[in-house]
This record gives structure tokens, C-alpha cells and sequence, in this order.
């Protein structure tokens, strides 16, 4: 009766350990499954930054103002007859100017 104890207790074993521990168990299957959500949120936002950047690539292909628009804002460029004004918040350390020294007298 023991040995057929001992005999069924590892045959249990052996057919459990192959839905736990193997190659296509319970935890590998768990570990998948998360792995395939992670990646489903970064195709979701990758494919956002894809309809964004053809929305731009649209906008570029159909009119100047957004032409016009990036060389305004990436290359500071003005039109003619603009005059550029930076406000600057009261917030914001205002950047130091190195004045160039004048002498008192002619000559020094």
C-alpha cells in the first residue's frame, strides 16, 4: 500500500511539474501575458507619435503656414518689416551681461 502511495505521489509530480515549471506551464504563460500588455501600450503610443508626425508631414506637404510656422519657432526666423519682441517673466533669471570696462581718462 505504501509503494503504491509513493509510486501514485510521483506520478502526480511528474505530470504537474511540466504544467507549473515547463516550457508552456502556468507561470511562463503569466509571464507572457504581461509581457504582450506591455508592448500593446507601446504600439498603442508609438502609433500615436506615427499619426501625429503624418499629420505633420500632411500639414507640411499642403500649405507654407506651417513652413512658416517652424521657421518661425526652430530657426527665430522673422519676416520683413517684423520687429522680434522677447518678453521674458518676472520669474525668470534674467542673464548676465558682461559690460566691457570704459577708462576714466584717454590714454589708460
Amino acid at each position: 500500500m505504501r509503494l503504491l502511495f509513493i509510486v501514485l505521489l510521483l506520478a502526480t509530480i511528474l505530470t504537474q511539474y511540466p504544467l507549473w515549471l515547463g516550457k508552456g506551464g502556468w507561470l511562463r504563460v503569466h509571464e507572457l501575458e504581461h509581457k504582450v500588455a506591455a508592448q500593446k501600450e507601446t504600439n498603442a503610443a508609438l502609433l500615436a507619435r506615427n499619426n501625429a508626425m503624418q499629420a505633420e508631414v500632411q500639414d507640411l506637404k499642403s500649405g507654407t503656414a506651417a513652413i512658416e510656422e517652424r521657421a518661425r519657432a526652430e530657426l527665430g526666423m522673422i519676416k520683413d518689416g517684423e520687429i522680434y519682441v522677447q518678453i521674458l517673466s518676472p520669474h525668470e533669471e534674467q542673464p548676465h551681461v558682461k559690460t566691457p570696462k570704459i577708462p576714466d581718462r584717454v590714454g589708460n
